[in-house]
């Protein structure tokens, strides 16, 4: 299955949009700078999550987040 990136960013924002992804059975899955996951900050690009969908899922996945949750981070 190819993967394309959803969102990138911090990771409780993460974690929110993964779990509206879930609610409406999206798959996703969580992808972490190990820096980050250890130490839980964000500088400089380390630390950042990835939240990664199907790619033939991104379209929807990105119009649900879209009308739920407004960010600048969405690619």
């Amino acid at each position: 299955m190819d993967w394309k990136v959803l969102f990138e960013g911090d990771r409780i924002e993460a974690q929110i949009i993964k779990g509206l992804l879930d609610t409406e059975g999206i798959p996703s899955f969580l992808e972490y700078e190990a820096v980050g996951k250890i130490y839980g900050f964000t500088v400089d690009g380390l630390g950042k999550v990835k939240v990664l969908v199907p790619l033939d899922r991104y379209d929807e996945a990105r119009g649900l987040v879209e009308s739920k949750y407004k960010n600048s981070d969405l690619d």
